[in-house]
């Protein structure tokens, strides 16, 4: 029965990825969005579908509602593309943390993971198109990711800090 759950969940998560295609292009509607509930459900979805190996966990820095505006298609894939990145940087195995708070006008997220890195070089380099570090793949989703961040949700992306051989935090901001 949980399988059938699953799939379920997986066939309307394929219907919605068809869409965001679709949308991309148009101006997508965004709502006001309490964004830890957000990000809680949608990672409380993807850690189904990884490794045991992988650990995620998310927090935010003071009580009380966090509002953005979002379209949660769009953003869902904002979120599923960096923690896959983030993944594939601990080779299957590692610690993901989300923190969320505050600042300003703006809710801001952070993944942080345990993985590679980013050498100091390349840390604006990942975000143009046709940049990989991976054998396969058009090096598309973190450009992808800076194009729904910045052009549909008028946020921005960036590192904001990532070292060799231990981890890399990527910083969203988005209006709250």
């Amino acid at each position: 029965n949980d399988v059938l759950v699953e799939i379920e969940h997986d066939i309307q998560r394929l219907t919605l990825v068809a869409e965001r295609f679709s949308k991309i292009g148009a101006q997508p509607k965004l709502d006001a969005t309490d964004l830890v509930s957000f990000i809680e459900n949608y990672t409380e979805y993807f850690k189904k579908r990884i490794s045991t190996k992988v650990s995620i966990s998310v927090s935010q820095k003071h009580s009380g509602t966090i509002t953005a505006m979002l379209n949660s298609d769009l953003f869902g894939w904002v979120l599923e593309n960096l923690l896959k990145n983030a993944i594939d940087a601990m080779g299957g195995e590692g610690k993901i943390s989300i923190l969320i708070f505050s600042q300003a006008n703006n809710a801001v997220i952070d993944i942080s993971d345990t993985g590679a890195g980013i050498p100091k070089g390349q840390w604006e380099k990942i975000f143009e198109p046709g940049f990989s570090t991976k054998r396969r793949g058009w090096g598309l989703g973190l450009s992808l990711t800076k194009r729904i961040v910045e052009d549909y949700h008028s946020g921005k992306i960036m590192v904001k800090r990532s070292e060799v051989g231990v981890g890399t935090t990527f910083r969203v901001f988005l209006k709250s």
